[in-house]
């Protein structure tokens, strides 16, 4: 059996590192044809010593000429490409078979959709892509030949519990569960004065800092509402979210029977990873064993829609569609990154993006790639209005 040929979009971030953990333990299944990342290149020359890619993409100038120094300095024949049309273009190449979709938030949209045209095997980690441009992403999909086995842990949870052949007769309910986050017990007034500090310091799971602030505010959960619509072909009512504390059931689907099917497991996300990159066979993902009886007790509850209200905008941009989830997901990464700079405070974000989704979310559907790319310039430039309004002095 020969290897099978990956390019890791997101390389240096947490499911990047963890892609390789999974990818380093089994070198006789898998080797790395392109690694892609935006401005890490110290993290990157690390990893090109390890896994040796053919390509080394940073879209970042700068960063790829010092990724370029250091890797003649240590005498690596690993080829360094620069900008995101690199990106994409390796994603398409005829030696790939699969590629991890990493790369947090819009930017990961155009190497996605190109890996998509070229008929590749996508592992989606990168749900913005799906939740800005459900439609055009699906049909460049289909038009190429392309699979998407989904990475999030929730959507790999559902994708096992479903029925094999893909369609959801008999589906109920599926129902996503939610760590409540860092926050979860905290009051309104608590919350108004939380800092990135604390925001970013998920209980856990180990994530970057843009994903664990969405978690905090509950936007992580909205917008995988929104890519289980799409991924599953589930309507919004019969989606829901469950407040699991301890993060061990990560998902479950219900059916018409009175049977629910959940996939149970440690927080650790090289178990979605091993699961996709080997699906339909199983390998060793580095991932301790659950022990329940350790584990003692599991709780659930439903999420506060006042104190998370990002929540809310998710479930009402995913009603109103056409171009209210592209919408409401610019706006999202507008807001918290403005957060994360200490320019306005936590639950202004959710105040931003209802402001930018009720301007802009009745517009039209995107029906291209260069139209999701407008509309989503569009709704980052009222969102930055938005968020000038309210930065603190």
């Amino acid at each position: 059996m020969s290897a099978k040929r990956l390019v890791i979009l997101g390389s240096t971030g947490s499911i990047g590192m963890s892609t390789l953990d999974v990818v380093l333990r089994h070198p006789d299944r898998y080797s790395v044809e392109a690694l892609v990342a935006h401005r890490n290149h110290e993290r990157m020359h690390e990893q090109c010593l390890a896994v040796r890619p053919r390509y080394a993409v940073m879209t970042d100038p700068v960063a790829a000429q010092a990724l370029s120094r250091a890797l003649r300095a240590s005498g690596s024949a690993t080829q360094v490409l620069q900008g995101s049309a690199e990106a994409a273009h390796v994603c398409a190449g005829t030696s790939v078979d699969a590629v991890m979709a990493a790369i947090v938030g819009a930017a990961g949209l155009e190497p996605t959709l190109a890996a998509a045209a070229a008929g590749k095997c996508i592992l989606l980690a990168n749900k913005e892509a799906i939740v800005m441009a459900g439609p055009v992403f699906l049909r460049a999909v289909s038009a190429g030949g392309a699979r998407i086995l989904p990475i999030d842990s929730e959507h790999n949870a559902v994708f096992q519990c479903m029925p094999p052949d893909g369609h959801t007769r008999g589906v109920r309910r599926v129902v996503l569960t939610a760590s409540g986050g860092p926050f979860r017990t905290w009051s309104a007034q608590q919350m108004a004065d939380v800092t990135p500090a604390q925001a970013v310091a998920h209980p856990n799971w180990s994530m970057g800092r843009k994903i664990s602030v969405d978690s905090a505010t509950m936007m992580n959960k909205g917008l995988e509402l929104i890519e289980a619509h799409f991924l599953f072909g589930v309507p919004e009512p019969q989606l829901d979210v469950l407040v699991h504390p301890q993060s061990i059931i990560h998902s479950m689907v219900e059916y018409v029977d009175g049977s629910t099917l959940a996939q149970l497991g440690n927080p650790d996300m090289r178990t979605p990873i091993a699961h996709a990159l080997a699906w339909p066979e199983r390998i060793d993902s580095g991932v301790s064993l659950l022990d329940l009886t350790a584990q003692g007790r599991l709780e659930f509850e439903p999420p506060d829609p006042v104190r998370f209200p990002c929540l809310r905008l998710a479930r009402e941009a995913l009603r109103a569609g056409e171009a209210a989830p592209c919408v409401l997901n610019a706006a999202n990464e507008i807001a918290v990154e403005a957060f994360l700079t200490d320019r306005i405070g936590f639950m202004q974000i959710a105040e931003i993006n209802e402001q930018v989704l009720c301007a802009l979310g009745t517009d039209s559907a995107p029906g291209q790639v260069e139209e999701v790319l407008a509309l989503d310039a569009r709704a980052r430039e009222r969102a930055r209005h938005e968020v000038s309004l309210r930065t603190r002095s």
